[in-house]
């Protein structure tokens, strides 16, 4: 097997080895499947590359090259291979409620072990291969974030609907006794895994001296369910029988580690009408990503740059500001209290609430433009728009709905001004600094 070399930068040790194209094979032996492979051996100073060239003859060139210098070669893809999709169907999958007419990409399932070192995806362990079980151990990747759910083998067969969901939960003790670090999420459905089976999957993961963070998450419900399993959202109630759980087994965690490690996401103390926790409460946010800490870090962020700033005087700003109906309480006092710090400053804060997904999704980063523009359309903005980076995609241009961010603009006649979600950067924005 060979990758295609796309391309070869010019003066690198690729280069200066002779090399202008073709397909490479092996780097010192080691044969190359795709992109981890690649990142992983070419990081030796001396290498011996195995190629086919563009003539299609079989070569081995000794390359020198510096120790964080890279060797040079381009490939057809970022991967190196095709992405690899999803083989389960999750009876709580997000995917599968999403409305017709988005962007093909929204509808892609990806499961790939590589984009979970890469990137930070979750991946499920149902389709990785007994090569990359081994890669992983060998290369000591860590961490491996994975979607564990239930460590009931055959609950979690029926709430992925693959038949190899149980067995695949083997592979977290081969990585834990390998010294692999790990991050579980765990997507609780009422009745299904919360209860007695979130107890008996808290009490086998924090037996596992690797599983470095584990979080709970709510299921996340759309108005598209038609034809999907029934299945109830959250409320107080239920919600305060998980935070109870998941503080009891953090407990055990920090009298045993010294690290709570097992956390709920901020949505859980919403829903249950509860204090979310300090900042200190959290250690290093290992899953921000999954809405566990995003809180109480942006509030400690936000206090200490308002500790920083002073009071004074900005002459007259006027701003609004867009958010999800969670995060709105919060990002509410924030602005008041940047009201107080700044003479002259006026925010107006609107929750946008997610019509476009049926009303029962209140996170900020799957608010639609369509959405702020119905709920916008005749309300005072002021000068400038601030709304929260996560509800545009990657390159920050556009939204779920294929909207652009210049198109929103110029619908609701003001500035748009997307801000991460950072207290200094929040506050920064506020203050027109």
């Amino acid at each position: 097997m060979s990758v295609i070399i796309k391309a070869v930068a010019e003066n690198s040790p690729a280069y200066k080895a002779g090399i202008r194209g073709g397909s490479l094979i092996s780097i010192n032996g080691n044969e190359i499947m795709d992109v981890l492979d690649y990142r992983f051996y070419q990081s030796a100073q001396s290498l011996e590359l195995k190629y086919i060239d563009a003539g299609g003859s079989v070569k081995t060139v000794p390359v020198e090259k510096g120790e964080y210098e890279e060797l040079g070669l381009e490939f057809e893809t970022y991967l190196m291979d095709r992405q690899r999709s999803c083989l389960n169907k999750c009876v709580f999958c997000f995917i599968d409620q999403l409305p017709a007419g988005l962007r093909k990409s929204l509808y892609f399932k990806d499961d790939d072990s590589r984009l979970s070192f890469l990137f930070g995806n979750y991946i499920t362990l149902t389709n990785i291969t007994e090569h990359e079980i081994e890669r992983i151990i060998k290369m000591r990747i860590s961490p491996v974030n994975i979607s564990v759910h239930t460590t009931n083998p055959e609950l979690r067969v029926k709430m992925m609907r693959n038949k190899n969901a149980g067995r695949a939960l083997e592979i977290i003790n081969r990585f834990n006794d390998a010294g692999i670090r790990l991050n579980c999420q765990l997507v609780l459905c009422p009745g299904y895994n919360d209860g007695a089976e979130l107890e008996k999957t808290l009490a086998d993961l924090s037996r596992l001296e690797n599983a470095e963070c584990i979080a709970a998450v709510p299921v996340g419900l759309t108005g598209y369910r038609e034809r999907l399993t029934s299945l109830e959202p959250f409320d107080g109630a239920l919600a305060a029988e998980v935070l109870d759980i998941i503080d009891r087994y953090g407990d055990i965690c920090l009298e045993r580690y010294g690290q709570r490690r097992i956390y709920a996401a901020d949505e859980f103390y919403l829903l249950a009408g509860r204090e979310i926790p300090d900042a200190e409460y959290y250690g290093d946010f290992l899953q921000l990503e999954n809405g566990v800490g995003l809180w109480a870090l942006l509030r400690s962020e936000a206090s200490a740059a308002l500790k920083d700033c002073g009071s004074r005087s900005c002459g007259k700003r006027k701003i609004s500001m867009a958010t999800g109906e969670a995060a709105y309480p919060l990002i509410r006092s924030v602005a008041r209290q940047c009201e107080k710090k700044m003479q002259g400053l006026s925010v107006s804060v609107y929750a946008v609430k997610n019509n476009f997904f049926g009303g029962k999704i209140n996170v900020a980063g799957l608010v639609t433009a369509a959405d702020i523009t119905e709920q916008l359309k005749d309300a005072e903005l002021g000068e400038e728009l601030l709304i929260p980076s996560v509800m545009l995609r990657n390159e920050g241009d556009m939204f779920l709905d294929s909207v652009t961010l210049d198109e929103l603009s110029a619908r609701l006649g003001v500035k748009i001004t997307p801000v991460s979600n950072d207290g200094y950067e929040l506050v920064a924005a506020i203050l027109g600094e």
